[in-house]
């Protein structure tokens, strides 16, 4: 793709929006950077952009600012059927997203990993794996560094581990990922794609331009994914918790297994995995079939297992307070993250619930909600949607703010309980993303760990 002395538009002023302009600009292109947001809400990105020469407009798009130009690339957050953006294709413009233009330089192989839950803590363990194999390694996309931003120490050796979600699969035209991971689909960001047929799609595309030498990895205990083994022209690899693959990863009697054309072999054992919860175990699965895949040995792939530390903000472990144990969960921003994180704990769960609605249904909580949670805080601007759907499944209660959740439900907890931050929800109506919400609530809970600020338990 020739850049040079090309007109680049860049719509949005995100993390991925300003890594795309700056490296646009450093090839030669003349690009001008577009976000809807003011001014004021943006810090040093500004200046920075400045300083490299890109021009930029805020507070809204300019009538002419989508016309006359070569390329226009799109921030995730910017929704693909945004009116200037169906004008600008039907004018024959080129709309593309940050990871398909990361895709077009990068040198090296791709392993693209999506799911609706555990895209983070699979691709960070698969990036553990495949580095601990030899291979140089590079990991962001959707997580921590921009795919933009790898190219430029990257080789034709280096491995680049992205985590991709819908939104940046809407906008691929030639992204072809070595190995393609759908860890599962279900229900998430239907208030942008409108049906989960239409959401189910777009996680499919992962896989639109994957060839016979390509490998597609899907989990054989999702239906939604599974029947994605027929939208795909790669070699079709699963992995499942519940029964034996003929191509995959499996457990049986304690043990997790791979099983390829060279045979079957013992990895390790689903005891050694340090994460809570069978989700996890679902994604060490996937993470242990990129990682034979990639030729990893089970020595290597079960020890790199055994060493790796939880994400933060899922299912992140904060602290024990008298007696109480607090978890971060801020990641689980849908319906299905929340019911995992519940079903990581037996029983006696104090739940914050709430942040911004995402077209959710909080009514299939219930059941989980009788057996083995005394409480949920509602906050945020979804709370009387969720009271509406789960009255009479548990006693709730209205706390509006983080704050005010974690201080009513330490003083109710009692010894032995756990205190769970999984609010199924965005973020965005009281804090910026999911980690300013985690860091809050672990910096509250620091707070109640010190002795006068912890409540007293009701008698």
């Amino acid at each position: 793709m020739e850049l040079n002395n090309k007109r680049v538009l860049v719509v949005g002023l995100g993390k991925s929006g300003v890594a795309s302009a700056l490296f646009l600009k450093a090839r030669g292109a003349r690009v001008t950077v577009s976000d809807s947001k003011p001014q004021e809400q943006f810090g040093d990105e500004i200046p920075t952009l400045l300083d490299h020469g890109v021009a930029v407009e805020t507070g809204g798009h300019g009538e002419r600012t989508f016309q006359g130009q070569d390329l226009i690339v799109v921030s995730p957050g910017v929704p693909v059927d945004a009116p200037p953006l169906v004008q600008a294709r039907a004018l024959g413009e080129t709309v593309i997203g940050e990871i398909e233009l990361a895709a077009r330089f990068f040198p090296g192989p791709i392993i693209a990993i999506t799911g609706s839950n555990g895209k983070t803590t699979s691709t960070t363990l698969a990036g553990e794996i495949v580095a601990a194999g030899g291979h140089p390694t590079v990991v962001g996309g959707n997580i921590g560094t921009p795919a933009i931003s790898l190219i430029e120490n990257a080789t034709p050796q280096t491995v680049a581990v992205l985590e991709v979600s819908s939104f940046q699969l809407e906008t691929i035209q030639m992204f072809r990922p070595k190995i393609a991971v759908v860890l599962n689909v279900t229900p998430d960001h239907l208030d942008r794609h409108r049906t989960f047929a239409a959401y189910a799609d777009a996680k499919a595309r992962i896989f639109e331009n994957q060839q016979g030498d390509d490998f597609a990895v899907l989990n054989a205990d999702d239906p939604t994914c599974e029947g994605f083994a027929t939208r795909t022209r790669a070699q079709v690899f699963l992995f499942s918790r519940t029964k034996e693959v003929k191509q995959g990863a499996y457990t049986r009697d304690g043990r997790i297994l791979f099983r390829d054309a060279g045979g079957q072999r013992e990895i390790m054992l689903i005891s050694e995995i340090p994460l809570k919860g069978a989700h996890n175990v679902e994604n060490c699965l996937a993470a242990v079939c990129v990682g034979s895949l990639m030729g990893c040995s089970p020595e290597v792939i079960s020890q790199t297992v055994r060493n790796f530390k939880a994400v933060e903000h899922r299912l992140e472990y904060v602290a024990t307070i008298r007696g109480v144990e607090y978890y971060n969960d801020s990641k689980a921003t849908n319906v299905d993250a929340t019911i995992k994180a519940i079903e990581s704990f037996p029983a006696n769960i104090h739940l914050i619930l709430g942040g911004k609605d995402k077209g959710s249904d909080y009514s299939v909580l219930n059941d989980l909600l009788r057996a083995r949670v005394k409480t949920v805080y509602t906050i945020g601007a979804a709370a009387a949607k969720i009271e509406s759907q789960i009255q009479g499944a548990t006693k709730i209660v209205h706390a509006e703010t983080l704050d005010s959740a974690i201080k009513r439900a330490a003083i109710e907890a009692q010894a032995g309980d756990i205190v769970l931050l999984a609010p199924a929800c965005a973020s965005f109506d009281q804090f910026k993303n999911y980690e300013q919400r985690g860091r809050v609530f672990k910096e509250v809970v620091k707070e109640l760990s010190t002795a006068a600020a912890v409540p007293e338990p009701q008698k």
